[in-house]
């Protein structure tokens, strides 16, 4: 069975992995100006990219509730 220290590893770098693959592209960046003259504009983003910016939150949330929850031993009662 997988310990700790390998669980960790296996979540960390499965959350720089996808968001390293998530990533765009500068070219891909328009840098037209906005024709309209609402204050913010509707910017299309592809599937994977939500998906891998979703993925590699829901992973750092769950590293940090392991550390503080998992990664302390428990303090000995006299």
């Amino acid at each position: 069975m997988l310990n700790q220290r390998q669980i960790l590893g296996s979540l960390g770098s499965l959350g720089i992995m996808l968001g390293i693959a998530s990533g765009v592209r500068a070219n891909q960046i328009s840098t037209h100006p906005a024709k309209s003259t609402a204050q913010f504009r509707h910017i299309e983003q592809p599937l994977s990219l939500k998906i891998g910016v979703t993925a590699g939150g829901l992973t750092l949330i769950g590293l940090e509730l392991w550390w503080f929850l998992f990664s302390k031993k428990q303090a000995k009662t006299r």
